[in-house]
């Protein structure tokens, strides 16, 4: 692991922090007691037309509490990591606790479930990244931007990012963890054509080892030719047509799986998945695996944010989902054990087919291929979805021509069942990774 140095705090103190919390809460007469210590820092610079626009340092650090007593729970927090404090934020929550109502539900995990070991998951790798050098950086990005055609008439900035930050999770039947983490990101944001006609798109790179990050001139260049090639948008005439979801905005589809999926919205009966579990969801061909200890993953964990370990799990085989997303309290509530997900999925990854996008393209033909989304109409209870998009007809297997001001609609049941392909154009950006996805059929609203 790399040097922990830059932090204010070493992690022996925060592990000293949690420690004196839990002493605090038993000695109060807590019935159990978890403690998150965090302390993170990170600088940010945006270059746009060649200026420098902003520079921003950002430093900072929390306790939260959570006490029980009995099945009575409160919490409260404080970024002041002085004793008194402490000992004041403990009896807050205590205080909480007493005046909120009976939950059967509440309560820490079982401790069979906690994380005793915690691999090293190679999650931290800091960026000795200058001011001057993070500037010279992201002028580079919008320079190349500039550079990749003459049709680029004005920028919206690019940026780079880089964030460190390391943290202490403990409870009161044993259980501590914590470990540092980074993750840093580039970023180009451009705008093509003059006056009337112009079109705006961007493009990024994360990762938490600044070495496997796109090269700062691609990701310029690339967002410059993703501008250029939206200009001349046109309407569509309205029908029912297949539809690509490019890579980028196809994890937004595992995102609306997860979601459904989920502890919170099945025990509130306002999901479109109620009582699927062990049904076919999707078509056969589909695999959708979690993988929370892939090496420098963007979402890899060795314990959920209830301590709870993860573990490697099939999510869909075949097309049958076979798990969903649960939390300590959400699967006491439905009254199944917890999945290792308080906090959500890692790593959720979809298996990529034999294509990539040109491939997808010209399997389907004739349709929409989506690389923008507008809006959040989705209506996780019926399963309905209408956003505004933008993005390419599709004609004869081959981009015709840009598309701008359309809506596409549907239900998210009946295009989860109707995924026609997967592509293996991943884009690892965060938590779910997957390839472009097609669907067999959506409305087009367009003229």
């Amino acid at each position: 692991m790399s040097d922990t140095a830059a932090f204010s705090y070493p992690f022996a103190t925060l592990q000293q922090l949690a420690e004196d919390v839990l002493k605090h809460a038993s000695a109060k007469g807590a019935t159990a007691c978890e403690v998150d210590v965090s302390e993170g820092f990170g600088q940010s610079v945006t270059v746009r037309c060649d200026e420098v626009e902003t520079i921003e340092f950002n430093r900072d650090k929390g306790i939260g509490i959570t006490i029980y007593s009995g099945q009575r729970k409160g919490y409260a927090s404080t970024s002041d990591f002085s004793a008194q404090a402490l000992r004041e934020t403990v009896e807050a929550a205590l205080d909480i606790a007493r005046f909120t109502a009976e939950d059967d539900c509440a309560g820490l995990a079982e401790a069979a479930l906690m994380a005793r070991d915690c691999p090293d998951l190679d999650l931290y790798h800091p960026w000795a990244l200058t001011v001057e050098d993070a500037i010279e950086t992201a002028r580079l990005c919008e320079q190349a931007a500039f550079d990749a055609s003459p049709l680029v008439s004005n920028s919206e900035g690019a940026s780079i990012s880089t964030q460190q930050a390391h943290f202490v999770s403990a409870n009161s039947l044993g259980f501590m963890g914590g470990y540092p983490t980074s993750r840093h990101y580039i970023s180009c944001s451009v705008i093509a054509g003059e006056q009337d006609a112009m079109q705006r798109d961007d493009w990024y790179t994360t990762h938490r080892n600044a070495s496997r990050l796109d090269a700062p001139g691609q990701v310029g260049r690339i967002a410059a030719e993703r501008a250029v090639a939206r200009l001349g948008g046109r309407k569509v005439k309205t029908g029912e047509f297949p539809v690509i979801f490019e890579a980028p905005l196809a994890g937004g589809l595992l995102g609306s799986l997860v979601h459904a999926a989920s502890g919170g919205a099945l025990y509130r009966k306002s999901s479109f998945l109620l009582d699927q579990l062990g049904k076919r969801i999707m078509p056969d061909f589909i695999q959708i695996a979690e993988r929370p200890h892939i090496p420098c993953g963007l979402g890899s964990a060795s314990f959920d944010s209830d301590g709870v370990a993860t573990r490697d799990r099939e999510v869909v085989t075949d097309g049958v989902l076979q798990g969903y997303f649960l939390s300590t309290y959400t699967a006491r509530k439905l009254g199944m054990q917890t999945t290792a997900n308080a906090g959500g999925s890692h790593n959720l990854i979809i298996q990529p087919g034999e294509y990539d996008l040109a491939g997808l393209v010209a399997r389907m033909g004739r349709g929409l291929l989506v690389t923008e989304l507008l809006g959040q109409g989705i209506n996780y209870v019926t399963g309905d979805y209408s956003r505004g998009a933008a993005g390419y007809w599709i004609e004869n297997g081959k981009i015709a021509y840009p598309v701008e001001e359309i809506t596409i609609a549907g239900n998210l049941k009946t295009m989860l069942a109707g995924i026609v392909a997967v592509g293996n154009d991943v884009q690892v950006r965060g938590t779910k990774q997957t390839g472009s996805i097609m669907i067999d059929r959506m409305t087009v609203a367009g003229e």
